[in-house]
């Protein structure tokens, strides 16, 4: 059974409000400088400093009508990859992902990803929790229009404030990212069923409170699995969502029977609610998060 927590509480992150938070430029020691390229910028964000623990951040800036990538680029794109190797005193980062947009790719199809501007935060894990900290980053993304760009740099950041000016913006990005439940909770965005229809389509029925506008994706248990970005069918049943796909993408020799991951996304006035189950074989596991 998967308890629902707080994302925050679950990932061990002080969430502390700091009376010093207010919108200004970040200190220097909390964000390192912007790595720019033609339709780009990058750079690296540090939280508070406290435990072994620690919340971090890649930041995106994109010039308007550019786009991005999610961990998932949907039917064309580059996802983002990123090499923490060089860090110093860093057993471990993960990069935590909030719910993408989906963007048409000028093909017939649909990629996955985000605009504008975008913070991947990253949970950090120490070696020493007395000794300094340094997170360095190899980040490689491509930044697409018309025309896609692939995009190399490096940024360094050292942890050492103990109230850093970015924490806000930090758990602001934290939030977006989806927050296991069970299927069936009470949540305002849940799948209700999943279920196949013949040899290789999958049926996915999604409640929403509300007659907005919701995105289903799809992905593999291995990045090497290229499953398309499901749709929605005009005949949904009274009350429901209904997304369909093919089973098609699987790598060679791969199980269609085997865990997948759903995601999905509406837009929402408040928080993020979420889905996180794993099932038996020939299921699927459904992720759902609520796109802000």
């Amino acid at each position: 059974m998967t308890v629902i927590v707080p994302m925050r509480a679950a990932l061990g992150f002080a969430a502390t409000v700091f009376s010093s938070f207010v919108t200004i430029e970040a200190r220097a020691e909390d964000a390192s400088p912007w790595q720019r390229d033609g339709h780009s910028a990058v750079r690296l964000l540090a939280g508070s400093r406290s435990g072994a623990v620690l919340l971090g951040g890649i930041a995106f800036q994109l010039d308007p009508g550019w786009k991005t990538y999610w961990r998932n680029p949907g039917d064309s794109g580059v996802p983002p990859r990123f090499d923490f190797s060089k860090s110093e005193n860093i057993e471990a980062v993960t990069v935590l992902w909030p719910a993408p947009k989906k963007f048409d790719d000028g093909a017939g199809g649909h990629s996955l990803g985000y605009s504008d501007q975008i913070v991947l935060p990253l949970r950090i894990v120490a070696k020493h929790a007395d000794k300094p900290v340094t997170l360095r980053a190899d980040i490689d993304y491509a930044v697409c229009e018309k025309i896609c760009i692939p995009v190399q740099a490096f940024a360094e950041l050292p942890f050492t404030s103990v109230a850093s000016t970015e924490d806000s913006t930090l758990f602001a990005a934290l939030d977006t990212v989806p927050k296991p439940a069970n299927i069936g909770d009470p949540n305002p965005l849940t799948i209700r069923d999943i279920k196949r229809d013949g040899k290789s389509t999958v049926l996915v029925d999604v409640v929403s409170p509300e007659a907005k506008e919701v995105s289903l994706f799809v992905e593999g248990p291995t990045p090497d699995w290229s499953l398309p970005v499901p749709e929605l069918l005009n005949d949904s049943p009274p009350g429901v969502k209904r997304f369909a796909f093919e089973l098609e993408g699987l790598p060679p020799g791969a199980n269609p029977e085997g865990f997948m991951r759903c995601s999905m996304a509406r837009p929402l006035r408040r928080g993020p609610a979420a889905v996180d189950r794993k099932v038996g074989a020939g299921d699927l596991r459904g992720i759902v998060a609520a796109q802000i």
